[in-house]
């Protein structure tokens, strides 16, 4: 299997937060979703991480994803 590219997002969170904003195509990759309506229905219910509206663009911030992990993490 050859090794994920650099600009990977899962490659950048294990080497520090990314130095830009995720887009939901990032998250289905981080999280090894099945697609990104599953990042859209967690956006709709409120139970995802917390996105941001650019424009016409979905975003989330890197560091709000990491938190959101934590947090989740702490709920087990």
């Amino acid at each position: 299997m050859a090794a994920p590219p650099a600009t990977d997002p899962r490659t950048t969170l294990r080497s520090g937060l990314p130095d830009r904003y995720l887009t939901p195509e990032d998250l289905v990759t981080l999280f090894a979703l099945e697609s990104v309506e599953t990042v859209y229905a967690w956006r709709r219910k409120r139970t995802g991480p917390p996105g941001i509206r650019i424009g016409k663009h979905l975003r989330y911030d890197p560091a709000a994803v990491y938190r959101w992990v934590q947090e989740q993490a702490d709920d087990d």
